[in-house]
């Protein structure tokens, strides 16, 4: 096995986005101890073809001062099969990967966290996963590390003995359908549909390899190290993610401050391999907050078309 721990960006048509991804993780302490490589994917049509290529520009310009590896697509891959494929191969090289994308602006801390978790718990079988996301939920103070048995897919790591059991079919899912105690425990107790994601992933409704990542996890009820507090912001959320609504600029004072958060100069992770439990009801409560909130915004958005609608036929009559 190598001795430096790969890490994955994976890039598309951002290039704002990607600059300020690769300035978060060229200020990242211990990116000496990792080799970076650069997934670039290729156009999915001519709408996408302008800002790949201005992407592909930033990336060509970071990656010398990075010492990066750059793969160039010559084909539309997805996120998905970007991103499965790229972790695959570099599990298979190096026994661990760290995944990051190109909306992600990562604290100076994020890679020790990641490089910490993957040599603590290396040969810990209950370990799936290091998470550098952690829900916007209030915890104490202390502990600043803790596990929950909940994946996540936004700035990552895992080991080759984790992520070999990721399977496309998601084989035994019938479990879940079949058994509603399942398919509640799967959907944390209620609080979101991650079972109705997993039947719409199988049959080709959507794209998302996290959900099966999470099937994965959970049938072998497997372990996440989270951080009390996040270490990655998601900016895809402004709107320039696939599955976003109308683009917004990138709020850079909002990522200013979030860069300033450091972990504390010595932090213990957890020895003893338990869920914690006040974590997890936060978790899911926000989760729970956000169904009603994502409904509320729905039935606004309906009502407004509606309206509309109405109004033009009362106008044409």
């Amino acid at each position: 096995m190598n001795r430096k721990t790969p890490v994955a960006l994976f890039t598309y048509d951002r290039p704002q986005h990607t600059q300020l991804a690769l300035e978060s993780l060229a200020a990242c302490d211990r990116l000496d101890e990792c080799q970076l490589y650069i997934y670039c994917d290729q156009a999915k049509g001519d709408a996408h073809l302008a800002g790949v290529a201005a992407a592909r520009k930033v990336v060509r310009e970071w990656a010398p001062r990075l010492s990066a590896i750059v793969i160039e697509r010559n084909e539309n891959f997805g996120l998905a099969r970007s991103i499965v494929g790229g972790i695959t191969d570099l599990c298979d090289k190096y026994g661990r990967a760290i995944a990051i994308e190109d909306d992600f602006v990562l604290s100076p801390d994020f890679l020790d966290f990641m490089l910490r978790g993957l040599e603590r718990y290396e040969q810990t079988s209950e370990v799936y996963q290091i998470s550098g996301y952690m829900f916007p939920v209030v915890n104490p103070p202390e502990p600043q590390a803790f596990f929950m048995k909940l994946s996540t897919t936004w700035g990552w790591a895992t080991w080759q003995r984790a992520w070999s059991t990721f399977d496309w079919r998601a084989m035994q899912s019938h479990e879940l359908f079949s058994k509603p105690a399942v398919r509640r425990s799967f959907d944390l107790d209620g609080s979101y549909p991650y079972s109705s994601m997993l039947e719409e992933r199988l049959s080709g409704m959507n794209d998302s390899w996290g959900i099966l990542w999470w099937w994965n996890v959970f049938r072998q009820r497997a372990l996440v190290l989270y951080p009390r507090q996040s270490l990655v912001w998601v900016g895809g959320f402004d709107g320039s993610g696939t599955h976003c609504d109308d683009a917004t600029d990138v709020n850079l004072d909002t990522i200013e401050r979030f860069k300033q958060y450091r972990l504390p100069t010595s932090y213990d992770l957890p020895n003893q391999l338990i869920e914690a439990e006040n974590p997890m009801k936060a978790v899911k409560e926000f989760l729970r907050q956000q169904q009603i909130l994502s409904k509320r915004s729905m039935e606004m958005r309906l009502r407004r078309r509606l309206r509309k609608l109405f109004s033009m036929v009362n106008r044409a009559q």
